[in-house]
């Protein structure tokens, strides 16, 4: 059955609540226990130095000291809580914003490695010291009323000082606001720099293309660090006038204080604890002020974790058998993808006009020129994307009415530019299944003509791959990943230019591996330039264009075409 999908909010609220609460009955606690200090001062200055009595001061002392004790240990609880809720909200979260991250890679759109990078920012806020003071806020209330029960005057000074203080901390946020935003923008361009940088050195560097690309990189830094240096400047400046203003407010409290002691209209205790009191309430003012970028910064990572959680936030498709591999396209049309200034320009269609059926068992070739729409096929065919008109079934079901995950066990997928992940060789064909069997790795292995190679390595398959000291070739990483995507005999598999790497023995192990996996009964895909690719299929579909100019029987969609695509295909 279908479930509604959580939003961000709800999400953490229920995994939160709880802890949320603790943190607030600790703060309640810990701010009643600040109110020791200024009560202990009045018991002094009023009662005992007046009598003169040495056992109530004692009896009074031992009472402070206990209850300091009970405010060190509600205060370290607390900070322990905020710690927790960081690492749960982490672990919660990680994987969904993970998924939205691989998403978005997919549909193009960009590097969203950032986004991982908010989900880090709000756990290092939550885990600081900025927290506790949006607890610690509401008491500024409670302590000036505390000062206006002492004197109304007091208070009124208290009030005033508060609220200005305030003000310049909200004015300070305003300020800074545009300045940040933008320079988060600009972060983002630097970091695809930064990336750039390291996948595609080697054309930089043999092409004397270093210099000109650190100079356009140096531009961007130059303003994501200007727009950094306004937001600091302003909020510098306002920081430096709040905090003369909280001392200006402690000295006119004494300065008032005395006044009205003078005229005996309260007590030197009273003076003190009024003092005392005062500070006390702007003290979460204080911390406010002091953690305000963390807070605007941890705003903002918040804000897009939201959208990106929300957007990916879609509701549990109906639990549908396992497919057996029915492939079909109907009337499919694949719009490109517009940025920037296109969005408003008539669309490109990448794909036009495609309708053929696959069975269990059938191999099907897709052939034609380059830029004709062969790998934007590919991915249409995997789920990886969706068709702007028309449909892609599995199994008469399309992709989005699956559990992608479910549904992935059961498609094979060797893209176009081989990527094998950080682990050893083992994981990587077993698709980093910690239940795997070791056999169901060897025998992937041994159909995709790679198991001897394997095991030619000193760590053979515990040999760690996908960093840049793998020891593999471009032709042993490709095999792998053929391994890979026959992993458990899925029921579709899609192969992109699965022989770019290989050589003669390596295209001959293809296309065995081709034969036996039709024999076993799933559908493949192959996307080809180089004839030897579809020497294992019987069907063929001709691109040109992005439209379908044949499809049908291998022999008879080659001898119908062989002018226009000039493809000898040998048989099998």
């Amino acid at each position: 059955m279908q479930t509604n999908p959580v939003r961000f909010s709800g999400f953490v609220l229920r995994n939160l609540r709880s802890t949320l609460v603790a943190v607030g009955l600790f703060s309640i606690a810990g701010n009643l226990l600040l109110l020791t200090g200024p009560l202990f001062m009045l018991q002094v200055y009023d009662r005992i130095l007046p009598s003169g009595s040495v056992p109530t001061l004692t009896a009074l002392f031992g009472l402070v000291c206990l209850l300091y004790l009970f405010y060190a240990l509600f205060d370290s609880l607390r900070a322990q809580l905020f710690s927790r809720v960081a690492f749960r909200l982490d672990r919660n979260l990680g994987q969904t914003i993970q998924r939205a991250c691989i998403r978005g890679q997919v549909d193009g759109k960009g590097d969203t490695s950032a986004t991982m990078k908010d989900l880090k920012a709000v756990r290092h806020f939550l885990s600081a010291g900025g927290p506790p003071a949006l607890f610690d806020a509401p008491w500024v209330v409670i302590y000036l009323g505390v000062i206006f029960a002492l004197h109304v005057s007091l208070g009124i000074l208290a009030a005033a000082g508060a609220g200005l203080v305030i003000a310049l901390a909200v004015l300070q946020e305003l300020a800074s606001r545009g300045p940040l935003k933008a320079a988060g923008r600009l972060e983002g361009e630097e970091t695809d720099y930064e990336r750039q940088a390291f996948t595609g050195a080697d054309a930089m560097l043999t092409m004397g293309m270093v210099g000109h690309f650190t100079a356009n990189w140096q531009t961007v830094r130059d303003r994501t660090m200007a727009q950094a240096q306004k937001a600091l400047s302003t909020g510098q400046l306002l920081g430096s006038g709040s905090k003369a203003t909280r001392l200006l407010i402690q000295s006119a409290m004494l300065a008032l204080g005395a006044l009205l002691a003078i005229r005996q209209e309260i007590s030197p205790g009273t003076l003190i604890a009024a003092s005392i009191l005062s500070g006390r309430a702007l003290a979460p003012v204080d911390q406010l002020i002091a953690n305000w970028r963390g807070f605007v910064r941890a705003r903002l990572a918040a804000s897009k974790l939201a959208d990106t959680f929300n957007a990916n936030a879609q509701q549990q498709p109906f639990s549908l058998p396992e497919p057996t591999g029915r492939l079909a396209v109907d009337g499919v049309v694949k719009l490109a993808p517009q940025h920037g200034s296109d969005r408003n320009a008539m669309p490109r269609p990448l794909l036009q006009g495609l309708n053929f059926n696959l069975q269990p068992g059938d191999g099907l070739g897709i052939i034609g020129p380059s830029g004709s729409g062969k790998s934007c096929l590919a991915r249409l065919l995997t789920g990886l994307w969706a068709p702007d008109r028309g449909s892609v079934t599995l199994d008469g079901a399309p992709f989005s009415a699956w559990d992608r995950d479910r549904l992935g066990r059961h498609i094979g997928y060797l893209p176009q530019n081989v990527q094998l992940l950080s682990g050893t060789i083992a994981q990587n064909i077993a698709r980093f299944d910690a239940d795997a069997a070791a056999e169901d790795v060897v025998e992937a292995a041994k159909r995709a003509g790679v198991h001897d190679i394997i095991l030619s390595l000193p760590q053979g398959y515990e040999t760690p791959v996908g960093t840049t000291a793998s020891p593999l070739s471009g032709g042993q990483a490709q095999r792998i990943a053929l391994a890979r995507a026959i992993f458990r005999k899925p029921c579709l598999i899609v192969l992109d230019e699965p022989n770019a790497h290989l050589d003669a023995e390596g295209e001959a192990a293809l296309a065995n591996c081709i034969r036996a996996m039709r024999q076993a009964g799933s559908t493949v895909v192959v996307v080809a330039h180089r004839p030897n690719a579809v020497a294992a299929v019987n069907k063929m579909l001709v691109l040109n264009e992005g439209r379908q100019m044949r499809f049908g029987d291998k022999q008879q969609v080659l001898s119908d075409d062989h002018s226009k695509t000039g493809i000898h295909v040998v048989s099998g």
